[in-house]
């Protein structure tokens, strides 16, 4: 247990480096949209020690994959659904999405499509590079 601790902290702090890019990205779409126009400072800090916690977390979390004696479908469910509270939270109290059931449910449908697709292309990827090295071994 002590070993995952660490390793979350270090990952997640390896994370947080891309905090201020992703926060100017998410401050550019909202300029870019006419949803407001200039950010005081506190704002500005708000956002930036949210998104830094938002990443400490996304960095960290992939972790539950390491432990052994939990099954992938659990694993996948329980990284699945941190990463959806951890960015809902956020974004609700940044007011980054709007607090109605609408707003709620684009981005719980978002979310879970944008998570899925990740899954899809990583178990592709994988069982790609399976086959090619199941193919180098029988070779040999």
């Amino acid at each position: 247990m002590k070993g995952f601790v660490k390793n979350f902290c270090l990952r997640g702090l390896v994370a947080m480096g891309f905090g201020p890019i992703i926060l100017a990205i998410i401050y550019g779409i909202i300029g870019a949209t006419g949803q407001a126009s200039s950010f005081g400072w506190l704002e500005i800090l708000k956002g930036f020690l949210s998104i830094s916690v938002m990443a400490f977390i996304a960095g960290g979390a992939p972790l539950v994959y390491q432990v052994e004696r939990l099954p992938l479908a659990s694993a996948i469910l329980i990284h699945g659904g941190v990463l959806y509270l951890d960015y809902l939270i956020l974004y609700l109290f940044n007011d980054w999405i709007a607090k109605n059931m609408t707003a709620l449910g684009v981005f719980s449908i978002a979310f879970v499509v944008g998570f899925a697709l990740v899954w899809v292309v990583i178990y592709a990827i994988n069982k790609r590079n399976i086959r090619k090295l199941n193919r180098m071994l029988s070779k040999e």
